[in-house]
């Protein structure tokens, strides 16, 4: 991916508007314009097929089939840190406008996350986690964020949720998983080889797998029983985690509307303890 970018980045100040309109658009949509049509990818650029077909051949590619597979290739290579932080620089300006395109760009990868998010896949992810015994969170690195905040609301409504974290503490956890367990990992590109394999294991004993992760090709998904697909990439050298969090919240919220009458018992008898403990401020002054 890296000489892919290098290309795009050496040539950007040379190519016509609507040629550097692609060009960002591809660097700033890592993971998922790799799958789109010729059609497809015009329309969000707001450009016609016929420059998205130039566009490819003025970077050496004989057609935008074959761009296209060069960007899925690049995809598995994975960015590093630092080359992220130099595409950022050649996307974003650093103003007031660079920060706004940014905050529109987290609005579009919550909008297109539920636009493709398949929803047979998603109400199967609500019934396995429903009827599970034990739920295992695998999460490491910056995804870390988002399994805690799973592992929290999971375990108070639930009260069988837990969060492994640390990778050197994967085989205690899981090594007595069984088919009535569910793992749910959370790994996004650059993938930690941790959660893989722990997700390899659970796939192996028989558990069900649930994923969250950004696209078909990630190495979550050959273990993964269910995937569920959210964007994470932007031209920075950090992950965007607002559509992630989007989509783990709806899951939150419909395994709650499938367990509301045995949650709310559990949440009232929580409140009680919350108040013994002066667990929540009173002051709104």
């Amino acid at each position: 991916m890296a000489d892919l970018y290098e290309v795009m980045s050496s040539k950007l100040q040379d190519m016509s508007k609507s040629q550097r309109a692609i060009a960002r658009y591809v660097m700033s949509h890592m993971n998922s314009v790799a799958f789109l049509t010729v059609g497809e990818l015009a329309k969000q650029v707001g450009v016609g097929e016929a420059t998205v077909y130039r566009f490819a051949t003025y970077l050496g590619y004989s057609g935008y089939p074959e761009f296209q597979k060069a960007l899925q290739n690049a995809m598995k290579k994975q960015l590093t840190t630092v080359e992220q932080l130099r595409i950022s620089e050649d996307i974003y300006d650093r103003d007031t406008h660079a920060t706004m395109e940014m905050f529109e760009e987290e609005v579009e990868r919550i909008r297109e996350m539920s636009q493709q998010l398949n929803m047979d896949d998603f109400q199967a992810a609500v019934d396995k986690i429903v009827g599970a015994k034990r739920i295992f969170i695998v999460a490491n690195r910056s995804a870390v964020a988002l399994g805690s905040f799973l592992e929290f609301y999971f375990d108070v409504m639930l009260e069988n949720a837990e969060l492994i974290r640390n990778p050197h503490g994967i085989s205690e956890k899981l090594f007595r998983i069984d088919e009535d367990d569910v793992v749910i990992g959370l790994s996004f590109s650059r993938y930690t080889r941790s959660t893989v394999e722990a997700l390899s294991f659970a796939h192996d004993r028989g558990t069900q797998v649930v994923s969250i992760t950004d696209n078909q090709l990630s190495p979550l998904v050959p273990y993964s029983d269910i995937a569920l697909y959210a964007r994470s990439d932007m031209s920075s050298l950090i992950d965007s985690f607002v559509a992630p969090l989007s989509l783990i919240n709806a899951l939150i919220t419909a395994v709650g509307h499938e367990k509301s009458t045995e949650i709310e018992q559990h949440l009232e008898e929580l409140e009680s303890v919350w108040d013994r403990f002066n667990i929540f401020s009173d002051d709104l002054e």
